[in-house]
């Protein structure tokens, strides 16, 4: 099952287990959710295709006292809402859940309206804000019925890419490969776990995994890093979203850093398949291996 289609069949055992949680929709996900609306009258709000307004509504039923779920595409949900985000929810200090689907480019063929690569960057720069970024329909459905419960405010950003098995999601780095003590280090951010494996084979380096790279758990990675770190950092959007935690966490030590994601340079104007997005950004395990190779010399 996809990440997107467990959300949705997660939704009635969420209500249902969290009397104070409402979704709120801007018609993406309705017919999904019309299930968990016919059990939960009034507890699914799908108000039109009208995003700003989604989060606006969010804010308000924040300050009534409820929890709201906020789900649809990644660009629409923090790009074209963006300052309902900021002011709706961080400036009134209010929790929610919002969770997103699409990713960076799963919906390559819908064009640019529908990627968002810069998402998690954007949200990470509000104040409060935890975000949470799963790389299996597990961890997406632990991660919403845990947000669903809290009360702070989270971003969950589903994706079309996953990992063959579940990781925990206790916001910590844990270390999946082995590549001898003192070797280069490869941090994994969520669906990009797998095709890491993939392009360090047969490379002497350490793989490390998170779903959670906001906040960074920065004691994990200075345990794993070592005295002096050399490490690489892949994640599935905006590459350098996360060297500002990284270069704060190891700011004691002589360290060498490669930040692999989305270039920030690259425009890509051509419709293609999110596997073709994928190499053309150099995210693919072929990618991956020639920027780790730069790590290592």
């Amino acid at each position: 099952m996809s990440m997107r289609d467990r959300f949705y069949a997660e939704l009635d055992p969420v209500l249902e287990r969290h009397p104070d949680a409402v979704v709120v929709l801007a018609v993406i996900g309705a017919a999904q959710a019309s299930r968990a609306s016919a059990r939960h009258p009034g507890r699914v709000v799908d108000v039109g295709i009208r995003e700003q307004a989604m989060v606006g509504v969010a804010g308000g039923l924040a300050l009534a006292g409820l929890r709201p779920i906020v789900h649809t595409y990644a660009p629409f949900l923090v790009e074209r809402a963006y300052e309902q985000v900021k002011l709706d929810l961080g400036h009134q200090d209010v929790g929610a859940l919002l969770v997103s689907t699409g990713a960076s480019y799963d919906a390559s063929t819908a064009g640019r309206t529908h990627q968002a690569p810069a998402d998690v960057a954007l949200v990470a720069a509000l104040p409060g804000w935890g975000v949470h970024v799963p790389g299996h329909a597990d961890e997406l459905a632990a991660l919403v019925h845990r947000e669903a419960g809290a009360t702070g405010r989270a971003y969950v950003r589903m994706s079309a890419q996953h990992n063959a098995r579940a990781y925990p999601v206790d916001g910590r780095l844990h270390l999946v490969r082995d590549g001898g003590a003192g070797s280069p280090l490869v941090v994994a951010v969520g669906p990009m776990l797998d095709t890491v494996l993939a392009a360090v084979a047969d490379l002497p380096v350490r793989v490390a995994y998170t779903a959670t790279p906001h906040p960074l758990d920065t004691e994990g990675l200075r345990a794993l890093a070592g005295p002096v770190p050399a490490l690489a950092v892949v994640e599935p959007y905006l590459e350098g979203t996360s060297a500002h935690a990284v270069a704060a966490a190891l700011a004691d030590r002589p360290s060498r850093a490669v930040h692999v994601g989305v270039p920030r340079d690259a425009e890509l104007r051509r419709y293609g398949t999110p596997r073709d997005h994928a190499a053309a950004h150099g995210l693919d395990a072929a990618g991956v291996r020639r920027r780790v190779k730069e790590l290592l010399g």
